[in-house]
């Protein structure tokens, strides 16, 4: 699972000319799914959202989680984030899981982020978006659950 994470003032998702989803200050996470993910991809990253400090304590250091700040998230699918440009100028999208799972998935990440207590919302999966956004820093992060199970993969690897 891969997730751009954008710290934001507001964030808001428009679908047909209405407003359906938007926050104060917190996250915009843009959500992608691929084949090998489960739900111990969905847990590392759920958590790994919540606890990252990128927030601003009152020194003005980034010492804080969403969760501290009392921010809230947006969340919004995005199989885009899986494409594959290494060939031509069209990218290709294989490597992003087909709609029923990515959805279920994706459900699945929001509501462990709730039972985490945040408070989220939501686009509209597999809708035509507008999202908007007031990036606060900027500060932008991709967090991908596969980097940590090569990082593990790694470590394993380097003991005698």
């Amino acid at each position: 699972m891969r997730a751009l994470l954008q710290r934001v003032r507001s964030a808001s998702v428009e679908i047909e000319g209405e407003r359906t989803a938007l926050i104060g200050p917190g996250l915009l996470v843009f959500l992608g799914v691929t084949h090998d993910d489960g739900p111990d991809d969905l847990d590392w990253l759920a958590g790994k959202v919540s606890r990252l400090r990128i927030f601003e304590d009152e020194n003005g250091k980034m010492n804080r989680s969403v969760t501290e700040s009392g921010g809230a998230v947006l969340v919004v699918s995005q199989f885009t984030l899986y494409a594959d440009t290494r060939r031509g100028n069209r990218p290709g999208f294989d490597q992003a899981v087909r709609p029923d799972l990515a959805n279920s998935l994706y459900e699945d990440f929001c509501t462990t982020l709730r039972a985490l207590g945040l408070m989220v919302a939501t686009g509209q999966f597999a809708a035509d978006m507008l999202v908007s956004l007031q990036n606060d820093g900027p500060v932008t992060i991709l967090l991908d659950s596969a980097e940590r199970k090569a990082s593990r993969h790694l470590r394993a690897e380097e003991k005698p």
